[in-house]
This record gives C-alpha cells, sequence and structure tokens, in this order.
C-alpha cells in the first residue's frame, strides 16, 4: 500500500513532458506570428491609437491639475506646466515628480510636440491636438487631426 502511494506521489510531482513543453511553444509561436504579421501590415492606425489614449493621458493629467492647482495651466505655460512646476504655485502645492509618469511632455507618434491650446478651439477649456503623420491642420485617414475635443472626436 505504501509503494502505491508512493508512485502516485512521483507521478504527481513528475511535471510537464519535453512534447508538452514544446506543444506550448509551438502555440505561443504561432500567436505570436499572428499578432505580429496583423500590427506590422497596420503601422498608420497603430499610431493614431497611440496619439488618441497618449491624448486621453494627457487630458487626465490636466483635468488633475486643474482639481489640485483650481485653474487650468495656462497657454504660456502649455503642457510643461504637467512636469514643472509653473511660477506662482508654491512648492509644496506641486506634486513631486509632476503630473505625469516622465519626466518629459512624450511627443506625439510622429515625433511632434503636442499643442496645447487654452482655451480650445470649440468652447472648453483646454484641447490637446496632434495633427496627424503630415503634422499639418486638417488631412484625411492617419494625416487627420487627433483632438481631445469631444466636438472632433
Amino acid at each position: 500500500m505504501v509503494d502505491a502511494q508512493l508512485e502516485r506521489y512521483r507521478r504527481c510531482r513528475a511535471g510537464f513532458t519535453l512534447i508538452e513543453i514544446l506543444v506550448v511553444l509551438l502555440i505561443i509561436t504561432v500567436l505570436a506570428g499572428v499578432v505580429s504579421v496583423s500590427v506590422i501590415h497596420k503601422p498608420a492606425e497603430a499610431r493614431v491609437a497611440a496619439a488618441r489614449m497618449q491624448i486621453k493621458q494627457l487630458k487626465t493629467a490636466v483635468n488633475l491639475f486643474y482639481a489640485e492647482q483650481h485653474r487650468y495651466p495656462s497657454q504660456e505655460e502649455g503642457l510643461r506646466a504637467l512636469v514643472q512646476k509653473p511660477e506662482g504655485i508654491r512648492a509644496e502645492d506641486f506634486p513631486r515628480g509632476g503630473y505625469l509618469d516622465t519626466l518629459d511632455v512624450p511627443r506625439d507618434p510622429w515625433g511632434r510636440d503636442y499643442i496645447y491650446l487654452a482655451p480650445g478651439r470649440h468652447g472648453e477649456p483646454f484641447e490637446i491636438i496632434s495633427y496627424g503623420s503630415d503634422g499639418e491642420p486638417g488631412g484625411e485617414g492617419d494625416a487627420a487631426d487627433i483632438s481631445s475635443s469631444l466636438a472632433m472626436q
């Protein structure tokens, strides 16, 4: 009886076989290949999605700035006010490290600075804009403007 229990214990502790590990690696490789092929064929859409996500994060940071400072960053201060304490704000009232997870304001996926307007073009207190792949106002497809404004979404 003891030998039977010992044998069952050894089987449970045996771990994975080489075949099981190879099958898992094959599945992971196939999935990685499918995902990378679909992303590689759509770099323009990926950049637009990344810009939208960054603009949402910047908008959240600006709203947090407003909640703590009781004002939005001015046009002159721009998005820089999220990472560097603006004049007129006491050091103890500005969070250590600023309002972003980075030490600098991120650039859009095309390597350009985001545009900060205060007030925004459609009556909102502020607007954050990327002019897309061409860097010019207007445009279509991946060259279209991407904005934090609800009127532009």
